[in-house]
């Protein structure tokens, strides 16, 4: 089953959820490994190449998940009605911030009029300064959303552990496998 169903995610979905969740970590990882180099790490030019474009991938990633959020329906949803009303907006706090990141990391990477190389097989234009000291503010709020970001990826899979071994509800299942009728 590749698309969605009224009682669970299908292979697409479950598949960019994972993938996602997978670039998200490494990209955090990543970059608090890479600020940590200094001008003599044989990385130290490697390692923002590859989180750039790594990144930039990611945010195609995440308009490619969105439009597919779009078209496809949503499953229904377990838990009491304050409990999901709570995990859409812990979903759009997730989007807004990934937006964030992504915008963020564009104003760190082409304040100095550069663009920047996707896998050195394209490059992003830059469309310059835009206000003054733009890197170090861009830098700032992007480090603080990356933190905000990582919150808020805890809580979500505290959540989904939560429904598993304590709700007992499909929420988690749904995320891992497709269901062709509810498991309740």
């Amino acid at each position: 089953m590749l698309k969605n169903n009224a009682y669970s995610y299908g292979w697409l979905s479950i598949s960019l959820h994972w993938l996602t969740a997978i670039l998200i970590l490494g990209m955090f990882a990543l970059g608090l490994w890479m600020v940590e180099l200094d001008f003599y790490s044989a990385w130290y030019k490697d390692a923002p190449h590859y989180h750039k474009s790594i990144g930039l991938i990611l945010a195609a990633l995440i308009g490619f998940r969105l439009i597919c959020k779009l078209i496809q329906i949503k499953p229904l949803g377990e838990g009491k009605p304050w409990e999901q009303r709570t995990a859409g907006m812990v979903h759009l706090l997730l989007y807004s911030g990934l937006l964030g990141m992504f915008l963020t990391g564009y104003l760190i990477s082409t304040a100095d009029g550069r663009g920047i190389d996707i896998f050195n097989l394209m490059t992003l234009p830059s469309m310059g300064e835009w206000f003054e000291h733009q890197e170090d503010l861009a830098g700032e709020i992007h480090e603080w959303l990356a933190y905000a970001l990582m919150t808020l990826v805890a809580l979500h899979v505290l959540a989904a552990l939560k429904h598993h071994f304590i709700d007992k509800d499909a929420t988690l299942i749904k995320m891992i496998k497709p269901l062709t009728k509810s498991k309740d």
